[in-house]
């Protein structure tokens, strides 16, 4: 299994220019309001990936536990990633990427 580093920190979103503040009950890894994400990571939060491609928001998928899970494809590298939505994710981008069939 993966090892888990927690990092909660405030960041400004390459993608769409947001300034994206920590979300202080989890650790933050996307934008809120694009969805999109850095692919910097080779286990969650270790930052030792170089690819550093945009991870694009590809689709969704609804764990039992763990609710809406958006699944992310890197630009750069074809990477897939998924990560757990958060409470301020813009849930009318959520909702449209719920309503495409996923292809990874």
């Amino acid at each position: 299994m993966p090892n888990f580093t927690e990092i909660d920190e405030s960041f400004t979103c390459e993608y769409c220019g947001y300034k994206v503040e920590k979300l202080n009950y989890s650790c933050r890894n996307h934008c809120p309001r694009c969805l999109h994400s850095k692919h910097v990571d080779k286990n969650p939060g270790d930052r030792e990936e170089t690819c550093h491609g945009d991870l694009e928001p590809i689709g969704i998928e609804i764990d039992s536990k763990k609710g809406y899970v958006i699944v992310f494809k890197c630009k750069k590298c074809g990477m897939i990633r998924k990560n757990k939505a958060a409470k301020d994710d813009n849930m009318d981008l959520i909702i449209k990427l719920s309503s495409r069939p996923l292809k990874y």
